[in-house]
């Protein structure tokens, strides 16, 4: 996927993001302050060259913004006061022509910044999401995906404030304050003392207040987030909600959140507005005592009146920069709590990545298929190391062999799924793929040559057609037919007015669940793998359903070596071989008839009605 501007990869490189995950799963390490205040400022790095413009146009308007006081001192002492209208015309003239190129250096300013902001987050947003999608699905199940979504909604925002705005108006105000300062110096350095005295009290409120408004300001959006989650999660279970009637329940718990996010948010206001207020209060001060100092100096001849002017201007310039300043400071302390949270998601290293120097998968024999073996396999979650999911599993599909794997739930059948599409890890053992381990090969070459049907097939909001064609982007919509009528889909189909280009709604809810599984299983179909899990693919399905599907999936296993994972006995009872779990453990093995006949595990999860197909008199 190429990209418009810069590559993610850079974006990662400008912030120092590591590009080879050498560890598992890591969180974001602690920084100081400074340290993450200085990862906001290098989202600009790649766009560097336009920063530097917009740098230099910001540093020329602001340089332009302080020949005002002067202007006003030069028409009060030789216009006003030498009564010469010749040179209040002239000023006047001057100052038309300085607002008019400021004017345009401003419009500069603002678009060049805006562009960066926009496009540092867009980067921003790009990073995070093509992280999001490398880490494992253990990482999300540990997760709200409501409060994920809420975080690059929300503190990808404040950056975008930050980096967008409040900087271009941070370094003009920091232009206007060092210039200022120097030009009240070589006005009056008595009067310039006097400002000087009011400095130490605000740096230190921006010491203070700053600390607590970026711990104030990561409660608000920790709590948005939530407030968020909260949304997706009811939203996605509204008939949940409905059959058990909660609307009212979640209406309250919703605008429970949204109060707590609202009393959070207003504390933070309360002490930003605290904080500017002493700020405030002391550039004020500053004012007045210049104007009473200024104005004894003008009384006793040591100061003109227009030096006196132009010195209230500087200080006026100089309060107003230095408030702004600190007003800045505390937005980037925000925003450098809201980057932390990003960043603690783009740095997360997945446990679950590609080799060093992953090994080609042999080439397809078409005549021979695809091995698969489970060899002395043990798996734990890392959640609960104490319980073996899987214990010393040996299992070996043969190339084209329908092996189906039953047991009772949690015995570990869909665990052995997750393992060869490597969604988790062994913790001993080898999972191989035609001889070679999974763990030794690209996670793209292994996961593409593995069709996988699911109980609960996930389609996408978009038509059918490109929901068939989601693994293979370029089909064509011949290859999509053909595959739709091998999945026995293209008769209901082409039913619907829309035919191909009919909406399926998100997560396919405009089709019914055995239009949903026809079509997940074209998906599978089009994409030709060399081996195919069908993870308990017709559990949920009526028997009318049903029927269509298993006459789809038959087409689907021919020639492919396939593991199905099933409740059903219709499901299985034509597999090659059967294998039952218990508890992490092959119990047994065989056919159906075989396994009937031994009187074990088998035959007591068909009498106590785990499959739902009822046996023959």
């Amino acid at each position: 996927m190429t990209t418009p501007t810069t590559s993610a990869a850079a974006t990662f490189a400008a912030a120092g993001i590591p590009q080879t995950p050498t560890a598992t799963v890591l969180a974001a390490p602690k920084r100081s302050r400074f340290a993450r205040i200085l990862r906001v400022l290098a989202l600009l790095a790649p766009h560097k060259g336009r920063f530097a413009l917009a740098v230099t146009v910001l540093f020329i308007g602001s340089i332009l913004g302080l020949l005002y006081p002067q202007a006003v001192r030069y028409a009060i002492d030789h216009g006003i006061s030498g009564r010469s209208t010749a040179r209040l015309d002239l000023m006047a003239a001057a100052l038309v022509a300085v607002f008019v190129v400021d004017s345009g250096l401003t419009w500069v300013r603002h678009y060049l910044m805006g562009w960066l902001g926009e496009r540092a987050v867009a980067d921003l947003r790009r990073s995070v999401f093509n992280r999001l999608v490398t880490l494992p699905p253990t990482w999300f199940h540990e997760r709200r995906t409501g409060e994920l979504t809420g975080r690059l909604a929300s503190d990808v925002t404040t950056v975008e404030s930050v980096v967008g705005s409040d900087i271009s108006i941070a370094l003009r105000n920091l232009v206007q304050f060092v210039g200022g300062l120097v030009l009240l110096f070589i006005t009056n350095a008595r009067l310039t003392g006097v400002i000087l005295l009011t400095i130490p009290p605000i740096i230190a409120a921006v010491v203070l207040f700053g600390r607590r408004i970026r711990r104030m300001s990561r409660d608000v959006q920790d709590q948005l987030a939530d407030t968020s989650a909260h949304v997706q999660e009811t939203i996605g279970a509204i008939q949940t909600v409905q059959a058990f009637t909660r609307e009212v329940r979640e209406a309250d718990s919703y605008r429970t959140r949204v109060e707590l996010a609202f009393a959070r948010a207003l504390r933070l206001t309360k002490w930003r507005g605290g904080f500017m207020a002493f700020v405030s209060l002391f550039g004020f001060l500053a004012i007045a005592g210049v104007l009473w100092i200024g104005g004894r100096a003008v009384v006793s001849g040591d100061l003109t009146g227009g030096e006196l002017v132009a010195f209230i201007l500087y200080t006026i310039i100089l309060a107003t920069a230095l408030g702004s300043l600190s007003e800045r400071w505390t937005a980037l302390e925000r925003a450098a709590g809201a980057t932390e949270r990003i960043f603690e998601i783009i740095e997360t290293v997945p446990e679950i990545r590609d080799p060093a120097a992953p090994i080609a998968l042999p080439p397809i024999d078409p005549a021979r298929g695809t091995a698969v073996r489970f060899e002395h396999v043990t798996f734990r979650y890392p959640t609960r190391p104490d319980q073996v999911v899987i214990d010393d599993v040996t299992l070996d599909l043969a190339p084209g062999e329908v092996v189906a794997v039953v047991g009772p739930s949690g015995a570990g059948k869909s665990t052995l799924a997750a393992l060869l599409l490597r969604f988790q890890d062994v913790v001993q053992g080898e999972v191989r793929f035609d001889g070679v381990d999974v763990r030794k090969l690209s996670l793209h070459a292994l996961r593409r040559s593995i069709g996988l049907v699911a109980q609960e097939p996930v389609l996408f909001s978009g038509t059918i057609a490109e929901n068939i064609a989601y693994g293979v982007p370029g089909a064509t919509q011949t290859d999509i037919e053909r595959a739709a009528l091998d999945a026995s889909a293209h008769t209901f189909i082409t039913g619907f007015p829309n035919g191909y280009s009919t909406l399926v709604g998100e997560r396919g809810v405009q089709l019914s669940g055995g239009q949903r599984q026809r079509i997940a299983i074209a998906r599978a179909i089009l994409m030709d793998p060399r081996v195919l899990v069908l993870d308990e693919a017709t559990s949920n399905l009526d028997a009318e359903s049903e029927a269509l599907v298993q006459e789809a999936l038959a087409r689907l296993m021919k020639g492919r070596t396939t593991l199905v994972i099933a409740h059903r006995l219709s499901t299985v009872r034509d597999a090659n071989r059967i294998v039952v779990l218990a508890a992490g453990k092959i119990a047994e093995t065989g056919t159906h008839d075989e396994l009937m006949a031994k009187h074990g595990v088998y035959r007591r999860l068909i009498e106590h009605q785990v499959f739902t197909t009822a046996l023959p008199a």
